[in-house]
């Protein structure tokens, strides 16, 4: 396999299949490839995505992550309680781009969102708070409330750290078997 997480846009659902979730995100399968030239084109095409295997992940789950730069030039259209509903489990979508500081996370459970965060550090900003942070997020320095007098640092080394804690990090998998190869998909 192939690390891939930084300056990237991907999703990560809990027992996913691949098929299914392609059809809810309106995907059409192009064909399979290996995790390098896979990823390499998902980074550089606006409208490709790839979907890897399941894989091990949090709590013992299988996790199927679809990754590209769809979502981070998308990002803002992305719901993830949306799409959890659709595909009536659990869906965690993450962006991260350095360039703008643009650190982003949802986590939805069964239509309904748990957890979600979006913060631009070229502004300071947090544009997105809804629920309330995990100890994960505490660990990594979050306040247990979001308040906009006091400012809140995101990196993505952070986002990484929670996509491990929620489901899987994609940056750990480099060099790992890979159960199969990815799916290619335009959008």
């Amino acid at each position: 396999m192939v690390g891939f997480g930084y300056k990237q846009g991907w999703l990560a659902v809990r027992d996913g299949e691949p098929d299914k979730i392609l059809g809810v995100i309106g995907g059409h399968a192009v064909g399979t490839m290996g995790w390098r030239a896979g990823l390499d084109r998902a980074y550089t095409n606006d409208d490709l995505v790839v979907v890897t295997p399941q894989l091990p992940g949090a709590d013992g789950a299988p996790w199927t992550l679809v990754a590209g730069r769809y979502f981070l030039v998308n990002e803002q259209w992305v719901d993830a309680a949306e799409l959890s509903r659709a595909l009536g489990g659990e869906v965690q979508f993450f962006a991260t781009y350095r360039v703008r500081e643009l650190h982003r996370w949802a986590r939805a459970v069964d239509g309904v969102t748990v957890r979600a965060l979006r913060y631009v550090g070229e502004t300071g900003e947090v544009t997105d708070w809804r629920g309330e942070p995990d100890r994960t997020e505490l660990q990594i320095g979050l306040p247990p409330t979001y308040d906009p007098e006091h400012d809140v640092l995101v990196s993505e080394d952070d986002v990484m750290r929670l996509a491990a804690a929620w489901s899987v990090d994609p940056t750990s998998l480099d060099g790992r078997p890979a159960a199969g190869p990815l799916t290619a998909a335009r959008l």
